[in-house]
């Protein structure tokens, strides 16, 4: 049934393809076959990190659906630039797509002088796969409970704490600087790590009080063994890997929602035709429910009604939100 469901519209597309050419002589002729070899998406972070699982779980999912292999080639360096700005040159043909995120899309362009691409003129969204929350963990010793205590501690002691992210520029790292302008703890410290694993094996052995991580099955794991408190996500509502753990929405801060989107990119100039093909390989793979189940286990949100137009919509959205604030902290990624 499936593989009926995805003949149809692949056919479908095809059709509307065709129909659009009609009348323009020589054009539809010229349209070429999509795929006809292997699909690579680039990943412009190094293997094993979030995004890297987020693009392989989609690439296995969707790949037998676009009745094309998907390659994942990681392509690390300049916080995703290097990985974005290759994706960016592209051939427009929908074989290269790009395994893009809020730092490739909205913190790196505005944090860097000149970076290599523009994140709405170079790419055209094909759609948001899923979306984590950031969240903030305390060491045990912290004496709050939650997140209205915790914010009367750190506006009475800023003055001597700190607070930890995997790195200058990260969504983790915004969400910092959110935290210290919506309470008032404008002299709270960023110390900043080299990825998440070393700051929270700092939280745990008590030499930082504060975390602001990326919400997620490891943190979640020292949650209930007692390591290390999440006193509350900043996602829009709770996750059903952890329905116990309330939002800061909940606990009186209802500006402090900040989570890091994965998505699916084109270069621009790819086809119409060519995305709404890769879209509707996506939807049938959402369709199957395996999916979403999948990034949901992680504490992933998964974008399952999400188009390309809503994906666009989004990340002009999130550029509006977020440039401001990485312009008033002097942010540079150069």
């Amino acid at each position: 049934m499936i593989e009926i469901q995805r003949r149809r519209l692949l056919a479908g597309a095809g059709a509307a393809s065709a129909a659009s050419l009609a009348g323009t002589p020589g054009r539809a002729s010229a349209q070429p076959k999509f795929p006809d070899r292997p699909v690579r998406l680039i990943v412009p972070f190094a293997p094993g990190g979030e995004t890297d699982f987020v693009a392989r779980t989609w690439a296995n999912r969707v790949s037998p659906h676009l009745g094309s292999t998907l390659i994942v080639d990681n392509r690390p360096g300049a916080g995703g630039a290097v990985g974005a700005g290759e994706a960016s040159r592209a051939k427009p043909d929908g074989h290269t797509l790009l395994s893009g995120t809020t730092t490739t899309h909205v913190i790196n362009p505005a944090a860097m002088s000149k970076p290599p691409y523009d994140p709405l003129r170079d790419f055209m969204p094909v759609t948001l796969v899923s979306s984590s929350p950031t969240c903030v963990m305390v060491n045990p010793s912290i004496p709050a409970k939650n997140l209205k205590e915790l914010v009367a501690f750190v506006r009475a002691n800023q003055k001597q704490l700190s607070y930890g992210s995997p790195g200058a520029g990260s969504i983790n790292h915004l969400a910092g600087e959110l935290f210290k302008q919506l309470v008032g703890a404008a002299e709270l410290q960023h110390v900043a790590y080299k990825g998440a694993g070393p700051g929270v094996a700092d939280l745990m052995a008590g030499h930082i009080p504060l975390f602001m991580g990326i919400f997620g099955a490891q943190p979640l794991a020292q949650h209930r063994a007692g390591r290390l408190r999440i006193l509350a996500v900043f996602g829009e509502q709770r996750l059903k890997a952890a329905p116990d753990i309330p939002t800061a929405v909940e606990q009186g801060l209802p500006k402090m929602v900040t989570s890091i989107f994965h998505g699916v990119f084109a270069p621009a100039g790819t086809p119409p035709a060519v995305v709404a093909q890769i879209h509707a390989a996506t939807r049938m793979a959402w369709n199957e429910g395996l999916l979403q189940k999948d990034l949901e286990t992680v504490g992933g949100t998964p974008a399952v009604d999400s188009t390309p137009e809503s994906a666009d919509r989004f990340i002009r959205q999130e550029i509006a939100r977020w440039t401001p604030l990485v312009k008033s902290i002097g942010l540079k990624m150069d």
